[in-house]
């Protein structure tokens, strides 16, 4: 029988995506790095605070943020653990409105206010619309998530970033999927004066060959696609009922593209 793993777009085995909440001014600095060297991400922004002082107006949103994800990070902020259910779900649900509105696509990610959460918000978001959530904490580790509801980035950037990085770049096992995920606010590099960090971290992670980078709701689909394959008992040959393409490695020493709508013998 054949040996069949799942592999990232291009038959890649390692994946870095970023996450930065508050859509505050200095989001631009860091969107301008990103898209120097190649780097994508997820920013989670409030829609209920966009035209206060220093976050970035509505209007600006959809071309800055263009080639990245805009994702929910509720309208108002609050520490929602210690709200009624129906004030999350409203508070989940009016900022996807809103910032679909401004999008123009679905807005399907989270990240927790304050890192607040609990079990019942964790089961109230699937039927929000919401795909993951990601939490506070740093995990210092490559792995996939077991529970998207509860997404622990490998670090903030703040936080042994360089080392995890230089770490990262290392990893060449190809039995292993491999995901580095950076979370943060764009306003601590102005308040720490740090921004040489992320302008470090962005030049030695871009441009490699062997890197998908990625939103957070495109991990998130790319897992959810190759769940979705329907492969022969036997494994001879696999059939792709998503809309996108799927990529996967067979026996160690093929890459096969398996393309939306079609059936590939392996």
């Amino acid at each position: 029988m054949n040996k069949v793993y799942c592999c990232y777009p291009g038959g890649k085995h390692k994946a870095l995506t970023m996450s930065y909440d508050d859509g505050k001014i200095p989001d631009r600095r860091l969107v301008e790095i990103f898209n120097r060297y190649g780097i994508r991400g997820t920013f989670h922004l409030n829609s209920g605070v966009l035209l206060t002082e220093n976050r970035i107006h509505p209007e600006e949103i959809p071309g800055l943020y263009r080639g990245h994800e805009i994702a929910c990070h509720t309208v108002t902020h609050p520490t929602i653990a210690r709200c009624p259910l129906p004030e999350v779900a409203a508070e989940v649900l009016e900022d996807r409105k809103a910032l679909e509105a401004i999008a123009g696509y679905p807005v399907r990610g989270l990240s927790y206010p304050n890192g607040s959460v609990s079990r019942e918000i964790e089961a109230l978001l699937p039927a929000c619309g919401i795909r993951y959530s990601r939490v506070v904490g740093n995990s210092e580790s490559f792995a996939l998530p077991e529970n998207p509801y509860r997404w622990m980035a490998t670090c903030h950037h703040n936080h042994r970033l360089m080392e995890l990085g230089e770490e990262f770049l290392n990893l060449h096992k190809k039995q292993y999927l491999y995901l580095m995920y950076v979370w943060g606010h764009s306003y601590e590099f102005e308040d720490k004066g740090n921004w040489d960090l992320m302008e470090s971290f962005c030049r030695m992670m871009g441009g490699k060959d062997d890197i998908w980078y990625c939103t957070n709701i495109e991990f998130m689909d790319c897992m959810d696609d190759y769940a979705r394959l329907q492969f022969a008992a036997d494994n001879s040959f696999v059939y792709n009922p998503n809309a996108r393409d799927v990529w996967i490695s067979v026996n160690d020493d093929r890459i096969i593209r398996i393309p939306a709508g079609e059936t590939v013998r392996l």
